[in-house]
């Protein structure tokens, strides 16, 4: 199971890579799993979550976004996209927003991507629950 987790995020992380450069509109800032959001910044930042966690925060820092658009937050457990979340994003320098995820204490690796209006997958990041 580990093994196979492992394995789908760095093939996610080389699709990033690869679309990145290619991909028109917004970069990622920042793309941060955490416990929650105060003051639309990040608390307890982890990769970490102890056994029992029920809800885990995807905090997403868009920049240089060139015209109003759409972020998804793709959510991937055991393989298998089992959530998405569709977040508006506003022309200009930097657009700060989250999506939250209940995950009902699912033990196991996860991970985090980003889609682009266009589909384009431009960043992912992972987490754990013991």
């Amino acid at each position: 199971m580990k093994k196979s987790m492992l394995v789908c995020f760095f093939t996610m992380l080389a699709m990033v890579l690869s679309s990145s450069a290619s991909a028109e509109g917004f970069s990622i800032g920042r793309l941060i799993v955490t416990e929650g959001i105060e003051d639309r910044e990040p608390v307890g930042r982890t990769s970490l979550f102890p056994p029992g966690t029920s809800r885990v925060v995807c905090f997403l820092e868009a920049r240089d976004i060139p015209e109003d658009t759409r972020a998804t937050v793709v959510w991937i457990y055991g393989g298998v996209e089992i959530h998405s979340a569709e977040l508006p994003l506003s022309a200009g320098p930097r657009w700060r927003t989250w999506a939250e995820k209940t995950v009902h204490g699912l033990q196991g690796y996860w991970t985090v991507g980003v889609r682009d209006e266009s589909g384009n997958l431009v960043g992912v990041t992972s987490f754990m629950i013991e």
